[in-house]
């Protein structure tokens, strides 16, 4: 259940990436790839890989990101009004969901797992980890205001 969460968790992180890359861009917005490619280099860059380790770290982990996007957004929560058939339905939708994007990050740990160390894999998990609540913190912000 909280690799669910933490996978779900990065799916938001790639979505309010896009509202701070905006923030920092005087406004200007900057497309998904742009701000995956961002991601990356700030990730190679604290993870301390080579130039030949980052390079392909960049790429693999924007092909990434262009899968996760592929899967379309993040399913709604469930209303109080859905009968039992509805919510059952939801949920197991969810769960279908959040299997594939499971699957997706378990492809992806096999091809980092040939050119990164295990250590550096933690890092760029944690590193992910810290850029969505980042962001998430100051969605929160922002929507109070």
């Amino acid at each position: 259940m909280k690799s669910i969460i933490k996978i779900l968790l990065f799916v938001i992180l790639s979505v309010c990436c896009v509202e701070v890359a905006n923030a920092q861009n005087g406004g200007q917005r900057i497309s998904r790839e742009q701000l995956a490619e961002v991601q990356a280099k700030y990730i190679a860059e604290e993870v301390g890989m080579d130039d030949t380790t980052s390079v392909r770290f960049i790429d693999v982990y924007c092909q990434f990101q262009r899968e996760i996007w592929a899967l379309g957004p993040r399913l709604r929560q469930m209303r109080r009004s859905m009968d039992e058939a509805d919510a059952e339905r939801a949920t197991k939708e969810r769960f279908a969901h959040s299997q594939k994007i499971l699957d997706i990050r378990q492809k992806y740990y096999g091809i980092y797992s040939k050119f990164l160390t295990q250590k550096q894999i933690q890092r760029v998990y944690e590193l992910e980890a810290q850029m969505m609540e980042r962001l998430r913190n100051k969605a929160r912000i922002r929507h109070r205001r």
